[in-house]
């Protein structure tokens, strides 16, 4: 299976641990990852503007990294995105990869989602885990499950060991 992971953390740290779990895992079962760190790319959200229908043949107008995560969004069987949650909710970067993602309407192969959200505090992720819930029911595709990590869970090698046999029973 091939795995795109949208990594939307603009720097290193604890999901950046995440990420490095899940593909560490991932890759032992035998499939193919990419990581994007989308979180240091620069890209634009959603103008709403319609070229991507209307003139673009799915292409956008805007011309900035989206264009190295486009093809991830086509090519993958399964998309993780992974983001730290700053404040009650994902990152902005990642939240405008995962919008422009409409010039395309929903990923071409992807079947199979999964979200690794991490923060300082534990009770932080209703308002991620919901946008993620709701974008999987609009592209039909299918929840793997969702990990946090919260305060000292992050970075610990027990929440990065599961985050590996994860990965690995996919």
């Amino acid at each position: 299976m091939k795995i795109a992971i949208l990594n939307g953390s603009p720097k290193t740290g604890n999901t950046s641990a995440m990420v490095k779990a899940f593909a560490e895992g991932a890759e032992a079962a035998g499939h193919e990852v990419d990581v994007l760190h989308v979180g240091k790319m620069k890209i634009a959200g959603c103008l709403g503007c319609e070229y991507c229908h209307t003139k673009g043949e799915g292409k956008c107008v805007q011309q900035d990294d989206m264009a190295k995560v486009l093809p991830a969004y086509l090519e993958s069987d399964m998309i993780v995105y992974a983001s730290p949650v700053y404040y009650f909710g994902m990152t902005a970067q990642i939240m405008a990869a995962i919008q422009r993602v409409y010039c395309i309407g929903k990923p071409a192969k992807a079947t199979k989602s999964a979200l690794l959200l991490s923060s300082a505090s534990p009770a932080p992720y209703a308002g991620s885990i919901a946008t993620y819930k709701d974008m999987l029911a609009f592209t039909g595709i299918e929840d793997c499950g969702v990990i946090t990590a919260a305060g000292e869970e992050n970075g610990s090698e027990a929440k990065l060991a599961e985050i590996r046999e994860f990965a690995k029973n996919l």
